[in-house]
């Protein structure tokens, strides 16, 4: 038990997870700056607060590595992030002290919210806990979570791991001196008779009170979130445990909404990832003694390609603009926001905010890409929707991360932006089989009229034997003729699957690629029709919604009723966290094993 260790030995158990974790992810990759920073914070939480009763609700999750080690998954770290084994990220199917999934930022407030509510119901003596770095603090779910919390005074206690400093700065003796005022007892104790003096003494004689307690605080970090009517606490040393136990004690006894602003380093323990660096906040395996990568090269990533090309269609075109939502690395903005710091913006974590502010830029008459992953995409389906296609604005969505993204796991699959996005009006949908197509299709969506969105892979494409022709708008491309009464359709990097698995197979089929899936070639289509009655579909994306039913739609629109489709797309539940191929050798979606559904249908 934590609770019985003396601060000795948790400031040793620290170092232990410390090396644990730096050993497991340089073999299996994963998150590791903030993760490491997170150590003693996560301790003290154990340290103080019941996970088995009291709900430990993680803001996206990554940084909760210790957590897991100390919740009886010591022995199955080494499995980390592979296929069968731990998630990254925090899973109630793996352990009941999980109390939610988590892998998108900015949802820990409101989850405590609503477990706090429910304990009330229940009359039950339990404190959920609310772990939330400094970065997820920019997202407006945040502030909706604690206008309420503020205002319905439920007891939840909020960790924010503050990281870079990013909302407040020390200034000074001064402020070391209030951080641990602030964080004691003696002030704790004298607010709550400040406010008994107020309850029941007229203004006059309450007045210097009054004013003493509003001067501490406007001169605090914390006046926000007070003025919130949440209590703050802070900052604090988040990485001094036996400090760290004693305000969580306080913050536990105080029943009500309590913030503790904790300040740590990232990387802590291992000097290479220390700082703000953010190569180190997810990494591939690495040589732990050198941290140096040892995954292979590779051909140049998609995400890459895409970089280069908005680059150079930049520095040509002045209308051209972006933004990303904290992933200017991830979504290869980062070039460009250097480059033209005027015109291309991380909006940190506001997919909707993004989205939105671009629609304004697309009606003033600019070129906007919006860059985020297919996952993230997901947040800002109302801004799509309600602020780009209804007034048919010219916004260009590059989805990045489409299709299965390994060991993430299913928070991040990017499998359903076709299936959501399809079904809206005015937008279009296109995808690049391969590295060219990709640059083709960048150059083509710059001058496009409407909203368009063009989906690409992590890593690399799968190169094929056939030139990228110039885009042509709902065109597709037949790529290989035969007489067999079997057509291979693909859509982006499905068509590759659909090229090896032909192989596989060991006869000539038509193989396709639609490249556009909204609107389809319909001439193409047709004549596909009369020729070829038996269709297979490939495609990363989900089932429901996708390729597949695009084209049976097709079918039926135009009466076309001998032709049968079978979809090699993803079925009806959300994709577990591996080695991609291991993962799609586990789902039946191998050129090996899909040759042998075609022989079979």
């Amino acid at each position: 038990m934590l609770k019985e260790k003396t601060t000795k030995e948790l400031e040793t158990l620290c170092q232990d997870i410390r090396e644990k974790i730096l050993k497991t992810v340089s073999k299996n990759g994963g998150h590791l700056s903030s993760t490491l920073g997170a150590v003693e914070l996560i301790v003290a939480m154990h340290s103080v607060f019941d996970s088995k009763s009291d709900p430990f609700i993680f803001d996206v999750s990554h940084q909760a590595y210790a957590h897991k080690l100390l919740t009886g998954r010591w022995d199955k770290f080494d499995t980390l992030r592979t296929f069968g084994g731990l998630s990254g990220y925090t899973k109630p199917s793996e352990s009941d002290e999980d109390y939610f999934i988590a892998g998108h930022s900015s949802t820990s407030i409101s989850l405590a919210v609503g477990a706090a509510k429910a304990i009330k119901l229940k009359g039950e003596d339990r404190v959920p806990v609310a772990f939330i770095g400094d970065g997820s603090m920019s997202a407006g779910m945040v502030y909706e979570a604690l206008n309420e919390l503020g205002d319905r005074k439920y007891p939840v206690v909020i960790i924010l791991n503050d990281n870079e400093m990013s909302i407040s700065k020390p200034i000074g003796a001064i402020s070391n001196y209030l951080s641990h005022v602030v964080s004691g007892k003696f002030y704790q104790k004298f607010k709550k008779t400040t406010k008994t003096i107020l309850e029941h003494f007229p203004d006059s004689a309450s007045y210097m009170a009054r004013k003493f307690d509003e001067s501490l605080k406007l001169i605090t970090p914390g006046v926000l979130f007070e003025e919130l009517g949440i209590e703050y606490i802070g900052p604090v040393d988040g990485h001094n445990v036996s400090s760290l136990i004693e305000t969580f004690k306080i913050a536990k006894e105080m029943k009500k909404p309590v913030l503790i602003h904790a300040q740590t380093i990232k990387g802590k323990g291992y000097n290479k990832a220390e700082g703000t660096q953010e190569h180190w906040h997810g990494v591939g395996k690495f040589d732990l003694e050198t941290g140096e990568s040892l995954s292979k090269s590779k051909a140049p990533s998609a995400t890459k390609i895409f970089s280069d090309k908005l680059l150079e269609l930049a520095r040509k075109d002045k209308k051209v603009v972006g933004v990303t939502a904290a992933m200017p690395s991830g979504t290869g903005l980062k070039p460009l926001m250097e480059e033209f710091p005027e015109r291309f913006w991380d909006v940190a974590i506001a997919e909707q905010h993004a989205v939105t502010s671009m629609a304004a830029m697309a009606k003033e008459g600019f070129k906007p890409y919006v860059a985020i992953y297919s996952t993230f995409l997901q947040r800002a389906y109302d801004q799509i929707i309600h602020d780009s296609c209804i007034l048919n604005l010219p916004i260009k969505f590059a989805i990045d991360r489409a299709g299965i993204v390994g060991e993430d796991g299913e928070t991040h699959q990017g499998v359903f932006d076709v299936s959501f996005l399809r079904c809206i009006p005015n937008m279009t949908l296109i995808a690049p089989r391969d590295a060219k197509m990709l640059e083709n299709v960048i150059e083509f969506t710059k001058d496009f009229p409407s909203p368009i969105a063009f989906r690409y892979p992590r890593g690399s494409f799968f190169e094929l034997d056939h030139d990228a022709k110039e885009i042509s708008f709902a065109k597709g491309e037949v790529l290989q003729t035969s007489d067999s009464d079997l057509a291979f359709i693909g859509y982006g990097t499905g068509v590759s699957k659909a090229y090896q698995t032909s192989k596989e197979l060991k006869k000539d089929v038509t193989i396709v690629d639609l490249i556009f899936l909204k609107p389809l070639d319909k001439k193409l289509l047709k004549e596909l029709s009369q020729k070829h009655k038996k269709w297979f579909v490939f495609s990363d994306t989900a089932k429901i919604g996708g390729v597949a039913t695009s084209l049976e739609e097709f079918l039926q629109e135009e009466n076309i009723l001998d032709v049968k489709i079978v979809s090699f797309e993803y079925e009806d539940k959300f994709i577990e966290h591996g080695n991609t191929r291991l993962v799609e050798k586990s789902l039946g979606l191998l050129p090996t094993q899909l040759a042998r559904k075609v022989l079979e249908n």
